[in-house]
């Protein structure tokens, strides 16, 4: 049981570890709605300030400030798992000892 557990969190630190490397590259598909929606309006304001004749910095800025916001929210995620998957085999390694201890062999 602790080994199928073991390699379900393996297979979503994997999927998150594709997320983050995905953001980084500048990808949107593993935002979230929020962040879809501040990426998607800063880069409108950017726009329309260009076709104003404006500099669009502000929005550059939100454009930068939002990938970040996400880095993080995945980055948090990927050490969340990390951190359940090394729970899990420790807990596992106890049972094993304690198994091992209590028989004859």
């Amino acid at each position: 049981m602790r080994n199928a557990e073991i390699r379900r969190l393996d297979r979503e630190i994997e999927r998150a570890t594709k997320k983050l490397e995905a953001v980084r590259r500048g990808e949107w598909w593993p935002l979230n709605g929020k962040e879809r929606r501040a990426m998607t309006r800063a880069a409108v304001g950017g726009a329309y300030q260009v076709a104003r004749g404006r500099s669009p910095q502000r929005a550059d800025a939100r454009l930068d400030s939002t990938g970040s916001a996400a880095e993080i929210r995945l980055n948090a995620e990927l050490n969340a798992l990390h951190g359940e998957r090394q729970r899990l085999v420790t807990e596992a390694a106890r049972e094993k000892a304690k198994k091992k201890a209590s028989g004859w062999f």
